[in-house]
């Protein structure tokens, strides 16, 4: 029996949470890790550890598999076209990724297609900032065009602040973007194959934290049919035309009045936090449709398996013991799945997500505070008092 091979580079939670999908589908999934250390080194049977910025690691790895496919977007184009020009499939390929490795690639490419841009323009000094501030209005939005995420590489900045930016403007030119006024985060994602087919997950109302996903709920609420119907058909529009193989995920911003009633922020190729309520909520999650999309097999149902579904990051903080409370976040919330991975505790930093499903017609406020409990009480060791 041939077994297929997939390879995936870099070695955090989202590769880790590809293992469980690759076993159950009787693929042999090779991770290539950072370190000894990382979320995934322990996931998977082969997790060697090396540099992705090596070409020479990196083609070593790739050649031991059918697929390459990517925890992170940070490869360098070099070494991706160079796995190409060996007859590697990788998938999303490297014409694909650049999109979402450059912002300023990205914001042309939107609006080459005519969808929802902010205002935006790169600079190349301070001048360029002043201008556009003073034809746009202040603040504006200044953004790293790669290797930022989770808030990283993101300022406000008013007209008295623009010459701050000298020194990412040192390094290279950056995005600049108008300061959008929105009502809430929203995300699409959808998965296609090599051979073009997609299906696309419900609009998720996403909410975060200091620039970091703090809780989705799925489907959005109380949101018009026809930008549920627009915000799908921009992620599809994106995924066919720039050629996106695997997962991709769209970061929107809702403008009420402002047609189609949302603009692009962000795009991720590849399973994305705004997806993680897929693993319970729905038919077929992320992580297995990204696996059946890169080797180009039948995609799953996309569709929620119930009613609403709630996902709630928790992020370090005093407790580092984090399994010593599994039993009272468990007894206190059945209903809860309670996903993490494998990091350890640090201020701050993404450790694990809580999913709960609620029936048809489920409160989604109440869903929110059960699962805000339950990954309280996994951060801090301690049920948390209800109303204190």
């Amino acid at each position: 029996m041939s077994i297929p091979k997939i390879g995936v580079i870099g070695g955090g939670q989202l590769a880790r949470m590809m293992a469980p999908a690759a076993i159950n589908l009787g693929i042999d999934l090779s991770i290539l890790c950072e370190g000894a250390e990382v979320s995934s080194s322990r996931a998977v049977a082969n997790a060697p550890v090396g540099d992705y910025k090596d070409m020479d690691t990196v083609l070593a790895f790739a050649r031991t598999v059918d697929v390459v496919t990517f925890d992170h977007e940070h490869v360098p184009q070099e070494i991706l076209t160079a796995m190409e020009a060996e007859g590697i499939a990788v998938h999303p390929g490297s014409s694909a990724l650049r999109h979402a490795q450059d912002k300023l690639v990205m914001r042309a490419a939107v609006q080459r297609l005519g969808l929802p841009n902010p205002a935006w323009a790169e600079a190349s000094c301070v001048e360029d900032v002043l201008a556009f501030g003073d034809a746009t209005g202040w603040p504006v939005i200044a953004k790293t065009p790669r290797g930022g995420y989770d808030g990283k590489g993101v300022r406000v900045v008013g007209r008295d602040e623009a010459g701050t930016l000298g020194e990412w403007l040192a390094d290279s030119s950056i995005l600049l973007e108008e300061k959008v006024d929105f009502s809430r985060e929203l995300s699409v994602l959808v998965a296609r194959t090599p051979s073009g087919e997609m299906r696309a997950w419900p609009v998720a109302h996403t909410i975060q934290v200091d620039g970091v996903c703090d809780e989705v709920i799925a489907p959005a609420q109380d949101i018009d049919d026809a930008v549920l119907g627009a915000a799908a058909a921009t992620a599809t529009t994106l995924a066919e035309s720039l050629g996106v193989t695997g997962v991709l995920a769209v970061e929107l911003f809702e403008v009420p009045g402002r047609a189609p009633g949302f603009i692009i922020n962000e795009l991720a190729m590849r399973p994305h936090n705004t997806g993680h309520w897929t693993q319970d909520g729905a038919f077929t999650s992320q992580f297995e449709q990204h696996l059946r999309a890169v080797l180009d097999w039948p995609l799953g149902s996309a569709e929620p398996l119930s009613g609403p579904t709630v996902m709630r990051n928790y992020l370090g903080g005093a407790n580092e013991e984090l399994h010593a409370a599994f039993p009272a976040a468990m007894a206190a919330e059945p209903e809860a799945k309670i996903h993490m991975y494998g990091k350890s505790v640090r201020p701050g930093r993404k450790i694990g997500h809580v999913n709960l499903v609620g029936a048809p017609g489920a409160d989604v406020d109440q869903l929110r505070a059960r699962a805000g409990r339950v990954a309280a009480t996994v951060r801090d060791g301690a049920v948390p008092v209800v109303g204190g």
